[in-house]
């Protein structure tokens, strides 16, 4: 063979010719991938923080201060003349109406100063005004105590009419218990001092003269034509032990408590539930040292008691009952405005705040249940007399001792939140002691608004704690196995049937917990806490009969197979345990284990409650659990498991040495992802808890979750109101607490990356 015939005969490769056009389509496709990726991922960190500003921005303004800011003033006299009893503001803040001393109601605009009508209620010049009292200040009823030994009863009352698309408020005086003044038949005999009360049942009136104090009750009979048509009956008069000319004198809504404040700052209260036979209590001193009282109004409500003293404090009482059943009058807390002497309380309509003014012209301005001094605001350089606010609490008209009216408003929306009443005990009227409470509606205009996300925020870590209790061991060793030492047809099925349940959705898991697991799981109490024992007991005997059988009986099984026998052991343990339940609730528990946890061992019971939460959340976290685990484990490169092996090293010694650590950062990922779903879920412990916002950790009691809280209170929420961005602030909280577990748990992962990736 030629030289030239043997070239021939080898194949020569064709030359690589570059191909232009295709790398530069490569090019840009490469670069749109490149920076669509990018775009994505900048697309979901500024989602993230945008869902960050949004609640932050409906958030802050609840944590934003009041301002007073000044809208007018104009001299006394441009009103009426003589001495001031009372001012008050209606609903729009714009007119005003002032009683003065004799018995003249004036009504004027608020801005201007303007008269718009007066009334004189008291047409006799023999006839005085000697006291004074709110029947109901939400009401605009007024009480005067007459020098005759009378009392008249007074409403002042605003029509809005409208013409021509323009409104006009017309004030008017009605005289809801008639226009003659109601004879108390003590004689002609100035009253002092005046407290009054009305409900549906009757009238309770307490009076001081010259004489002494009395106690007065009146039965109401209603019109049979006209229910608004009330006639009064005298039923009692009951003299009181010898009492001082008290500075202030209040009775209750009700009609069962009686306050009463003498000049030194003993405050008596007495129980007149029994109209015949008032009980003289005690007499409560909680002044300092040194101070000397100088009014007592009740806040909103008629349960709590302000006591202001001449250095600027101001005590907030209210009677708690006792261990023994009895209640005390208690000092609950004390508010200081500076160390001018307090001349007047006005207390706001709609909630638990107050004003006060002050010998040096500021008005401060306080509420209870926050704890909060709100704002102090200098309106003039001498003493403030009198004060009324809009029902609103948006306009504010104050006096000064030269006869000056000053008009002020005010923008104070959210004063019930604080740092104190959203996370710490805060002692509610009519509460123990102090507690953590989440009420946020209530049917009464004067109902004291309960804030704390801290009974929330625990029954969210309490709900994730019992699912990832119950879902983490199963999960996680089942991920292990499976991966591990399973066959790998079995794990074809086994993983995919584990993973296809994370499909079903959680509205259906609450229904069927709250519907058929919680009623089953409380018939089958001691079933229940049988199959505990009884299955991992099931398990361990199996094994170690199936240990203990011939090679040649149990080579018969292929290995990664041997799980299945397990399944027909759990079945038939479990089954055993729950068709014992009847029998061991009767033996054990007298036929009833409920009733046994609640007398024997004081444990409440709720049916929807932290062992349902536990069971059902843990089924719907399991496979997020499970998958990510399983595919951490399955990773770990098989030549460190053979090598290990071939070193002498057993299978469990392989897994805990070699592939655990490996699989380290993804088991570790998935707890914490399991967590965060677990945290977040909000239909299961909707429907599967009874929402009952306590803070007990036993699995046998419920909870309420800030998801749950706000999913189904933030539908009725007012927008903007105090109740709508705290429920905002509960999902800023969960956000926070998602953003920092999953960072947490990142920063984990990534050092145990870094720690096992030399292996």
């Amino acid at each position: 063979m030629t030289e030239e015939s043997s070239t021939s005969q080898l194949s020569v490769p064709e030359p690589l010719v570059f191909d232009q056009a295709l790398w530069r389509r490569r090019s840009i496709k490469d670069i749109f991938a490149r920076y669509l990726v990018g775009a994505g991922g900048i697309a979901v960190i500024g989602s993230i923080i945008l869902i960050f500003l949004f609640l932050f921005m409906v958030v802050f303004p609840l944590f934003k201060g009041a301002a007073m800011y000044e809208v007018t003033n104009y001299s006394l006299k441009k009103v009426a003349a003589d001495e001031t009893l009372l001012y008050s503001i209606e609903e729009q803040a714009e007119i005003a109406m002032r009683l003065n001393n004799k018995g003249v109601v004036s009504f004027f605009n608020v801005d201007s100063g303007e008269l718009i009508e007066s009334k004189e209620l008291v047409a006799n010049n023999d006839v005085h005004i000697s006291s004074w009292a709110h029947l109901d200040a939400e009401k605009n009823i007024v009480a005067l105590g007459l020098n005759t030994g009378q009392v008249l009863i007074f409403k002042h009352e605003y029509a809005s009419n409208y013409k021509d698309d323009k409104r006009t408020i017309v004030p008017t005086i009605s005289f809801p218990l008639g226009e003659e003044p109601i004879d108390l038949e003590i004689g002609e005999q100035a009253l002092t001092s005046l407290a009054i009360s009305e409900n549906e049942d009757g009238l309770t009136l307490f009076v001081h003269t010259e004489s002494g104090a009395r106690l007065v009750n009146f039965e109401k009979a209603s019109s049979f034509l006209d229910e608004d048509e009330a006639t009064l009956e005298l039923t009692s008069q009951v003299q009181l032990p010898y009492v001082d000319t008290p500075i202030k004198a209040l009775i209750s809504p009700e009609r069962d408590w009686l306050y009463l404040l003498n000049k030194e700052g003993a405050l008596a209260y007495y129980d007149i539930r029994s109209k015949d036979e008032p009980i003289h209590i005690e007499d409560v001193s909680v002044l300092d040292e040194g101070s000397m009282p100088t009014t007592l109004e009740f806040l909103i409500g008629g349960i709590s008691l302000l006591l202001a003293d001449d250095l600027g404090n101001i005590h907030q009482l209210f009677l708690v009952r006792g261990e023994d059943g009895t209640r005390h009058l208690t000092s609950i807390r004390k508010f200081k405005s500076g160390s001018a002497k307090i001349s007047s309380i006005t207390t706001e309509q709609l909630r638990k705040g107050f004003l006060v003014t002050d010998t040096d012209g500021n008005i401060s301005i306080f509420h209870t249940t926050a704890d909060r001094h709100v704002i102090t605001k200098n309106i003039i350089d001498k003493p403030l007399a009198h004060l009324g606010i809009a029902p609103r609490s948006n306009k504010i008209i104050a006096e000064d001792v030269s006869g000056q009216v000053h008009v002020w408003g005010l923008d104070s929306e959210h004063p019930e939140a604080s740092m104190k009443s959203i996370w710490g005990k805060v002692w509610y009227e009519s509460y123990p002691e102090p507690d953590y409470i989440w009420q946020s509606s209530s049917a009464s205009s004067d109902f004291e608004p309960k804030f704390s996300l801290t009974p929330l925020t625990f029954g969210t870590f309490k709900a994730a704690f019992y699912a990832m209790l119950f879902a983490m061991p199963l999960a996680i060793c089942g991920a292990i196995f499976t991966a591990y030492f399973m066959a790998p047809k079995m794990r074809g099925v086994v993983k995919p049937s584990i993973e296809i349940m994370a499909a079903l959705p959680t509205v259906i898991l609450g229904f069927l917990a709250g519907l058929w697991l919680a009623p089953y799981i409380e018939l089958n109490l001691p079933g229940v806490f049988t199959v505990l024992l009884l299955v991992p007991l099931g398990i361990f005997v199996a094994s170690y009969f199936w240990w203990r059988l011939p090679e040649f009986v149990t080579s018969q099984i292929t290995d990664g197979w041997q799980a299945a026998l397990l399944l027909p052991v759990v079945l038939f343990f479990a089954w055993a345990s729950l068709a014992l339940s009847p029998w061991l609730e009767q033996v054990l528990f007298d036929g009833n284990m409920r009733l046994w946890l609640t007398d024997t061992m004081g444990v409440g019971y709720d049916q929807r409650n932290a062992l349902i939460i536990g069971i059902t959340m843990g089924f719907a976290v399991i496979p997020i659990i499970f998958s990510i685990s399983e595919d951490a484990v399955f990773s770990v490169p098989k030549h460190l498991s053979s090598g290990s092996l071939a070193l002498g090293a057993t299978p469990w010694q392989t897994l805990m040495r070699v592939v655990l650590p490996s699989a380290s950062p993804g088991i570790f990922s998935a707890t914490m992802i399991g967590l965060g779903r677990a945290v977040g879920e909000t239909m299961i412990v909707l429907m599967a808890t009874g929402n009952t916002p306590v803070m007990d950790f036993s699995i046998f009691e419920g909870m309420r979750t800030l998801s749950a809280n706000v999913a189904v209170e933030l539908p009725e929420s007012e927008v903007d109101s105090t109740h709508f961005r705290v429920l905002f602030l509960a999902s800023l909280v969960l956000f926070i607490f998602t953003f920092f577990f999953n960072t947490i748990a990142e920063v984990v992962r990534q050092r145990l990356r870094e720690k096992y990736s030399s292996l």
